[in-house]
């Protein structure tokens, strides 16, 4: 009997190749792009999750509170925590720190060949950790042993890429690497570790790990033993199995009482500690970045939504047409009942039928994830694999969805039309049927709505994301060239460098400073006025930058004057500051310059800050954050400087870099040159949102192709429904455009009602996107009718085709048979 079914399936499946094929490549593609989305939600959700310990690995998470109810949620706290919470709860089995150098965005790491031949090469992501890492972290040695990588302060462990570029092919254990900058402070380490690299599942994308002893954090940890100043390190604990996070956490107010108390009253600020899981830190948007910058958990929401909806409207379309084709079967069921065919023999021939197509369907799918998963991987910015969804569960899932999909496509017909009188289903007396008409109108509507509001979306975000492009940044960020100074070499080359630089007439102004707009930067100080105590004290952001650094970032001055070498006393204690610090400290514009804020660390005499100028409000973050406090000092060193920002005055760039490259390399010759553009660094903190903008538009146009898909076949289908109608239209002397416009018009009505379902839904979710950013654009109706009109223009043009195919046909040929 089923291989029966089998056999009269394929062939109802060879007879109708039109509305099979619609039916199982829409699928097919509606699985491919479920499948897709699958495996990048399944990727942001399981970072931080393949270590040994994962369930019991927390990250020591830290809110400064300050009177007014001022709250610093900050993932770092000072160093000395770390040893603190180990000697004080015996459920810690190990706890580790973390440092990354906020100093320097790059690090050179240097390697001497047998013949004696340097080659150096700048590399990111290496952090200082204690010897305790590899205790609370898994990772997969290729060479070395984690065991004892880390015991000599003069040790490096590289992923397997860094030591590639560095050594070849050969194995690295115990050859030696220069490490310069604030890094490694020009000293030899030797290679004790490799391992495989992990940043693409873990918050910690390290390509290198120095032990916390080395480098500028080794000598600064030796005179560290404050618990409320300089929060520069994530410190995690591993606690023993089965410990209950809120218990342990209930203990950490006494813990702030006996250890750090006595500190942060002289700090004028509380502590509140509490753990963060460390497989949520991923998604933890809530604090920008975690060593690396956090993700929303909106955008997986977002893109899940995407990838049920693409697939629901795939599967609408396999319905739909489903039930619509099961019309033209009806003299085959009033036969097969005529001559004795039952109930369960009909319902089973028309879900077999339809389970062949959906399994066909998803295997197809699989051969297009296969096929499409490099594209997508480029999208994404990933580095997805097949084998990811080839675990039983996934296969399981979509197995289970396939068959679902199935049994619901095949449902309909199977059971209305099994039940009803074999003459009245000869006769085709349900093909006008309500109900038949209604569930297909229904469906369509459905498949708009979605479509629509998935229009909207992607206007909406390419809106916003155009906006934080085109936002004034309150400073100049194009032709802004950031050359980073990152060994003490660059660093006292510095105003050699800036002197050869300026020589070129197409370069306007060279500066040196601590951090620019854009990149993390840590620094900070708890200041408060005059005529208040240090219990009021609140957070600034500071920056050490040179003379001319202001001039040549373009900042408005709205009181005072900048920062200047014409003022000796600029060094002395001196500052710009932002609008924004003016209203945090309740100070009037008018009364700015001059006044005084007070900063005291530990038991430090008070120092008295005075204001010279107000800078106009610059972002110095990204626009998901307000503009905060920030203050401008004069560094006193000229050899102190993180990187020179160089403007030029031409818009070909290129044509600069040349001639900064040979300064540079007769300044500083054993380092490579390199350069980034400021206005690139800023569009970097929206790398997740372009990825997500970028994933929501190309699943837009699929899901919009896939509805027109069905759209196409239902056109046919009502065409074929009423072709002898059309036939005596025409002979009366109706016109094509006529016959157009009456087989487009009901699918037209149906869209129309789908806009208005549509808009208050897709701007209730879309406001809700909107309140992640600071600074947003507001929804305006020209999304909506712009929305509207695309699906309104996309339908007529996929139902005039079949419309216009109908009305042209020879009138004698459609009633012929009467």
């Amino acid at each position: 009997m089923i291989k029966n079914y089998l056999k009269i399936a394929l062939r109802n499946v060879a007879k109708s190749k039109l509305f099979s094929a619609i039916n199982v490549f829409g699928l097919s593609v509606g699985m491919t792009c479920c499948m897709l989305l699958l495996l990048y939600i399944l990727s942001e959700i399981s970072f931080d999750r393949h270590h040994a310990f994962a369930d019991d690995i927390y990250l020591l998470r830290s809110v400064q509170v300050r009177s007014g109810g001022d709250r610093t949620d900050n993932p770092r706290s000072p160093a000395p925590y770390a040893d603190a919470v180990k000697a004080e709860f015996p459920e810690v089995v190990a706890t580790t720190r973390v440092w990354q150098n906020f100093l320097q965005n790059k690090t050179l790491l240097t390697v001497t060949d047998p013949a004696g031949q340097q080659r150096a090469v700048y590399e990111t992501r290496g952090y200082h950790v204690d010897s305790t890492f590899f205790q609370v972290f898994t990772y997969q040695f290729v060479e070395g042993s984690q065991h004892t990588a880390l015991r000599d302060p003069h040790s490096v462990i590289l992923s397997e890429e860094v030591a590639r570029n560095l050594f070849g092919i050969g194995s690295p254990i115990n050859k030696i690497v220069r490490i310069g900058g604030t890094a490694g402070n020009g000293e030899n380490y030797r290679v004790t570790g490799v391992f495989k690299d992990e940043s693409h599942r873990s918050h910690i994308d390290a390509r290198f790990f120095l032990p916390m002893q080395a480098g500028w954090v080794g000598g600064f940890l030796k005179q560290q033993a404050d618990f409320s100043n300089n929060n520069m390190f994530a410190t995690y604990v591993r606690l023993r199995p089965g410990t209950s996070q809120a218990r342990f956490e209930s203990k950490l107010p006494a813990f702030i009482e006996k250890y750090a108390r006595k500190d942060l009253k002289a700090a004028g600020v509380n502590r509140e500690l509490s753990l963060l899981p460390v497989p949520d830190i991923h998604l933890f948007d809530k604090i920008e970045t975690i060593i690396t910058p956090t993700t929303s958990s909106t955008y997986l929401y977002v893109l899940a939504s995407i990838a049920l909806f693409t697939l629901l409207i795939a599967c609408i379309n396999f319905m739909n047409l489903a039930t619509a084709r099961s019309a033209r079967r009806a003299a085959e069921v009033g036969m097969r009942k005529v001559m004795g065919a039952g109930k369960s023999g009909l319902i089973g021939q028309f879900l077999g039928e339809s389970l062949v197509l959906t399994f066909i369907a998803l295997t197809l799918a699989f051969v297009l994830v296969a096929l499409s998963l490099p594209f997508f991987n480029q999208l994404a910015s990933k580095s997805l694999a097949m084998e990811e969804l080839l675990q039983p569960h996934i296969l399981g899932a979509f197995f289970l969805l396939a068959l679902l999909t199935g049994l619901l496509a095949g449902s309909y017909p199977a059971f209305y039309l099994s039940v009803f009188n074999p003459l009245d289903v000869i006769k085709g007396r349900f093909v006008n049927s309500v109900s038949a008409t209604s569930l297909r109108r229904g469906l369509v509507v459905v498949q708009f709505v979605i479509s629509i509001g998935l229009i909207v979306a992607a206007t909406v975000i390419q809106t916003q994301m155009k906006y934080m492009r085109d936002q004034p940044l309150g400073f100049t960020k194009d032709q802004q060239i950031v050359i980073s100074l990152r060994s003490e070499e660059a660093r006292k080359a510095y105003p050699a460098l800036r002197a050869n630089v300026l020589q070129n007439s197409q370069i306007d102004a060279a500066s040196g400073t601590s951090y620019y707009p854009g990149i993390l930067n840590p620094s900070d100080m708890s200041v408060y006025r005059p005529d208040l105590s240090i219990n009021d004290s609140k957070l600034v952001k500071t920056n050490w930058v040179a003379p001319d650094f202001m001039q040549t970032m373009g900042f408005r001055m709205v009181a005072g004057r900048m920062l200047s070498a014409e003022f000796p006393g600029d060094t002395n204690n001196r500052m710009v500051v932002n609008e924004a610090t003016l209203r945090k400290f309740g100070v009037p514009l008018e009364k700015a310059v001059g006044s005084r804020l007070n900063f005291k660390e530990g038991n430090e005499e008070v120092t008295s800050l005075e204001i010279v100028g107000v800078v106009r409000d610059f972002h110095f973050s990204d626009l998901h954050n307000v503009i905060e406090p920030y203050a401008l000092f004069l560094n006193n060193s000229k050899e102190d400087f993180n990187y020179m920002i160089v403007h030029v005055n031409t818009a070909d760039v290129g044509k600069v870099l040349p001639f900064l490259e040979e300064k540079w390399k007769a300044m500083v010759p054993g380092e490579p040159f390199s350069y980034s553009f400021l206005n690139e660094d800023f569009q970097k903190n929206y790398a997740s949102d372009a990825r997500t903008s970028r994933i929501v538009n190309a699943f837009t146009i699929i899901s919009i192709l896939i509805s027109c898909l069905g759209l196409f076949g239902l056109a046919a289908f009502a065409a074929q429904q009423r072709i002898k109608e059309i036939g005596v239209r025409k002979v009366l002397g109706a016109s094509v455009p006529s016959i157009v416009g009456l087989l487009s018009g009901d699918f037209i009505k149906l869209i129309i009602v789908s806009i208005v379902i549509a808009t208050p839904l897709t701007w209730y979710i879309m406001d809700l996107w909107l309140q992640d950013f600071a600074y947003r654009i507001h929804m305006a109706w020209w999304m909506f009718v712009l929305a509207g009109l695309l699906a309104i223009i996309i339908a007529i043009v996929t139902v005039s085709t079949q419309a216009i195919k109908a009305a042209l046909t020879n009138p004698t040929k459609s009633l012929k048979t009467e």
